[in-house]
């Protein structure tokens, strides 16, 4: 078993190249590009983005015997770091989506759930894995019947083996058959016993602003306000992604934190009680959206399995999600590339944790094993920039950076950031 496992939503994406003139026009025939092929959904994006990144990763997902079926578990069995766990049914269809992206456009999608309709986790054995990452449970609706109750079965049946639990979302749709679930119910309920949340902005909006009567606020806020609720129910860690506004990343106390299963808990005194914000990192042409929040997810986990510190993490986060969005992928040239403090979390062996400042190795950033999780990362992180807000990564701004990703330094909440 590996020691992360990806579970939930799966499908198989069909992207055709759209040129200027597609459009819906019955009758015609409309010509179009190459047609490209590719897993899809939280454990496709997340968990290819943790094997990019170097983890090994078991992903279990319901699919159907049919072709499509066959395709997704033989890209799996062909990918380095990848391990399927497929439950196969025979009487749904395997999910997929047309994922109808025009140049210069956000992209649609035209989804079919299929197998992922009956998928309950309730086939899943998470074993010795440190990390469970379940996702998309909108598109997962035998998860929430009786209150969420199969979602929150999942999460505490992994949190009982001693795995850190962590859960990302998906937009909600009020026209879909999900849109009149309690989302505030099932979310309050599925948070109790989540060490990790890492929804978007628009999924928490959809699935909680209208239940809540939240209106609607400017993005640093409303993320703000819905880090504060998640916490409030129970959840150790959440980070928010916004888009051009960044992530926002807040944490629970130390006590809560130690509690987090084996891959948070022995992070608890580093990680607690920190809010900070990333802004994204830029690119230079915007290529796809399509998987860029799963790839922030992975960003963040990959660098939590590695002993990093939140700051780390957070930039490795939205480092992950620029790779994607350039048309790239995150594996360890392409990031340290864009964040060279990243280096030592790509090093054979992690470097220890410190419980302490004072146990903080000086960072060297072209060091074998360099204290890739230490102050000194931060230090080279936070240039320009005010430190976090946790004593552990408190630290002195030092001279101009020398890099992109050196110029994009975390700021703590209520801090005033740089002018663009």
């Amino acid at each position: 078993m590996s020691s992360i496992v990806v579970a939930g939503h799966i499908c198989l994406d069909l992207t055709p190249e759209l040129g200027a003139s597609a459009r819906l026009d019955p009758g015609r025939l409309i010509d179009v590009g190459a047609l490209r092929m590719g897993l899809g959904g939280c454990v496709a994006n997340t968990g290819l983005a943790l094997a990019d990144l170097g983890a090994e990763v078991s992903l279990h997902s319901t699919v159907g015997d049919d072709e499509l079926g066959r395709i997704i578990a033989d890209t799996i069995a062909r990918r380095p770091g990848l391990h399927a766990d497929l439950h196969i049914v025979p009487d749904h269809a395997t999910s997929y989506s047309l994922v109808l992206e025009p140049a210069g456009h956000d992209r649609t999608f035209w989804h079919h759930t299929g197998a992922n309709a009956v998928f309950t986790g309730s086939e899943l054995d998470v074993g010795s894995a440190r990390l469970l990452h379940l996702g998309y449970p909108p598109l997962l609706p035998a998860l929430l019947t009786d209150g969420g109750a199969p979602l929150e079965a999942v999460l505490r049946r992994a949190r009982s083996r001693g795995a850190t639990t962590s859960l990302d979302l998906a937009v909600v749709d009020p026209a879909s058959s999900v849109g009149a679930a309690d989302w505030a119910g099932i979310l309050k309920r599925a948070a109790a016993v989540t060490d990790v949340l890492t929804p978007s902005l628009d999924d928490l909006t959809s699935a909680l602003g209208p239940a809540l009567g939240i209106p609607a606020q400017p993005a640093a806020v409303a993320a703000g306000a819905y880090a504060d609720l998640l916490i409030e129910w129970g959840a150790a860690v959440v980070a928010i992604s916004a888009g051009a506004d960044g992530l926002l990343l807040r944490t629970a106390s130390a006590e809560r934190l130690a509690r987090g299963g084996a891959m948070l808990a022995p992070l608890a005194s580093r990680w607690a009680d920190v809010s900070l914000r990333v802004r994204p990192l830029p690119v230079e042409r915007v290529v796809t959206t399509n998987g860029a929040g799963d790839a922030s997810t992975a960003g963040l986990l990959f660098a939590l399995s590695r002993g990093a510190s939140p700051t780390l993490a957070a930039h490795l986060a939205t480092a992950s999600a620029a790779a994607i969005i350039a048309g790239g992928r995150p594996t360890p040239d392409v990031i340290v590339a864009m964040l060279p403090a990243a280096r030592a979390l790509f090093a054979p062996e992690p470097p220890a944790v410190p419980d302490s400042p004072s146990e903080t190795k000086e960072f060297s950033p072209d060091a074998p094993g360099a204290a890739g999780d230490g102050r000194r990362v931060d230090e080279e992180l936070l240039r320009f920039g005010s430190p976090p807000t946790h004593a552990h990564e408190h630290v002195q701004p030092g001279s101009a950076p020398t890099s992109p990703a050196e110029a994009e330094p975390a700021v703590p909440e209520g801090a005033a950031q740089r002018p663009e």
